[in-house]
């Protein structure tokens, strides 16, 4: 009898599948995340000239944010409106390692040199969790 049991509680253990019920790390990049991030870097690309160019005054001065900073900015105005323009023509094909997700991003946030997913908003925020802000 003991046998018994100890095969069945064997058998029954032996058949308890243990799965991973979490999405994958890909399936919030599907096409109509490419379309909008398609659309908002053609519309928004262009914030990136006065983003980059309050980010270079506060961290290097007047004269690097006059000068680096907006020329910096419509470098990456200009790829901003690029990469919207390529995700628009082809926002139903995986084309980034097979994926829907954007071929700029990176692992690690770098808002000075990196680019990010989506541009850089619009506005005044008054949360001051969302960006750093210097009194």
């Amino acid at each position: 009898m003991k046998k018994v049991l100890a095969v069945l509680l064997a058998a029954g253990l032996g058949t308890m599948a243990v799965a991973d019920i979490q999405s994958p790390p890909g399936n919030k990049y599907t096409p109509a995340r490419k379309l909008s991030r398609a659309l908002a870097n053609i519309f928004y690309g262009p914030l990136e000239v006065t983003a980059t160019f309050q980010r270079t005054l506060d961290e290097e001065g007047n004269v690097a944010a006059w000068s680096h900073g907006i020329v910096n900015g419509l470098d990456r105005a200009g790829s901003r409106i690029g990469y919207g323009l390529y995700e628009l023509v082809n926002f139903r094909t995986p084309m980034y390692k097979e994926s829907y997700r954007a071929p700029y991003a990176s692992d690690t946030f770098d808002s000075v040199h990196g680019y990010t997913e989506y541009p850089v908003s619009a506005g005044f925020t008054s949360a001051n969790y969302v960006r750093r802000q210097s009194f």
